[in-house]
């Protein structure tokens, strides 16, 4: 009998924040004051969001990660830990609060978000170097911008496998990290800062080939409930639309996709790259359709059961 192969490792090099979300029937202006229907709390934080997402469909994930020596902290590995997480390079950090983000959300499922950093800010290149073996040996290293730079930057140069990197929050400084990136994945807005024009469907051929300019191997631009596009060194420009749903909460679609990108990319990498792109854009997609951040994430399912439609830009 042969022995079983161990599934690919992800590995993400994560922001962990609370989530304190209220609801309303509409977003507040500036100055106005709102009285809202409902208010929960949650786990957020992108990284997190995207390792859970991974989990959640099946993914080995472990995370590299810093919470604070606070209630939220101590709660927070436990909620990893459920998710089946390794949460071996979870560190606390003493003398400060666990990462924090307050998000409105308004009746049409928009919502707009406040992020106080907190134990995030502390994530360091000597977190990178403790779980060096992990990074060097990870299929996929996904990261964000919600960590110091500098960490991410030193762990793309140690990982072997697949570099993605989601540049959220928007930074135009991260032109260093792009020649270690394998895959870019950002918004329009992202996308608008970092090729220094609005980025439109009209014009997404060209933003895809001048964020490939900058040194990673794929990029990829999210687009709401339009879908996603993307484009490679060696292919064409292609868009994937999404399905249309009644969204009931937005918050972390995007993180959703990531995710789901992620995990797809070592668990179907023989699949064709648009049809891995739809089946992350049907994760998102579930996503939207319930309330809350990770709870609203898809458990395991088959999201390649059917062949997601594409056009060539």
């Amino acid at each position: 009998m042969e022995p079983e192969k161990s599934k690919p490792k992800i590995v993400v090099l994560a922001s962990c924040c609370v989530d304190f979300i209220t609801y309303a029937p509409r977003l507040p202006l500036p100055g106005e004051t709102l009285q809202g229907d409902k208010f929960t709390t949650g786990f957020g934080g992108k990284g997190a969001n995207q390792c859970v997402a991974a989990a959640k469909l099946g993914g080995d994930c472990h995370i590299i990660c810093r919470i604070g020596d606070d209630d939220w902290g101590i709660k927070y590995k436990e909620n990893l830990i459920s998710f089946g997480i390794d949460i071996t390079h979870a560190k606390i950090t003493k003398g400060v609060s666990t990462g924090i983000a307050q998000i409105s959300v308004a009746a049409n499922g928009e919502n707009h978000i406040v992020i106080v950093p907190g134990a995030n800010k502390y994530l360091s290149t000597c977190d990178v170097e403790e779980a060096k073996v992990l990074v060097e040996n990870a299929d996929i290293l996904i990261s964000q911008l919600e960590t110091p730079l500098e960490t991410t930057y030193e762990a793309f140069k140690l990982c072997r496998g697949i570099k993605l990197l989601n540049a959220a929050p928007a930074n135009i400084n991260i032109v260093e990290i792009l020649k270690y990136c394998t895959l870019l994945c950002v918004n329009e807005v992202e996308a608008s800062m970092l090729v220094e024009f609005e980025v439109t469907i009209s014009n997404i051929k060209h933003a895809l080939q001048k964020l490939l300019l900058s040194g990673c191997k794929v990029a990829v631009i999210t687009l709401g409930e339009k879908g996603a596009a993307y484009s490679s060194e060696e292919g064409e420009s292609i868009f994937v639309p999404c399905k249309k749903v009644t969204p009931k909460d937005t918050t972390g679609a995007g993180d959703a996709f990531v995710g789901a990108l992620a995990k797809f990319m070592v668990s179907h990498r023989d699949y064709p790259l648009h049809q891995i792109i739809g089946a992350a854009c049907d994760v998102a997609t579930k996503s939207v359709t319930k309330e809350g951040t990770q709870i609203s994430f898809p458990e395991k399912y088959d999201a390649f059961n059917e062949v997601y439609k594409y056009t060539i830009l």
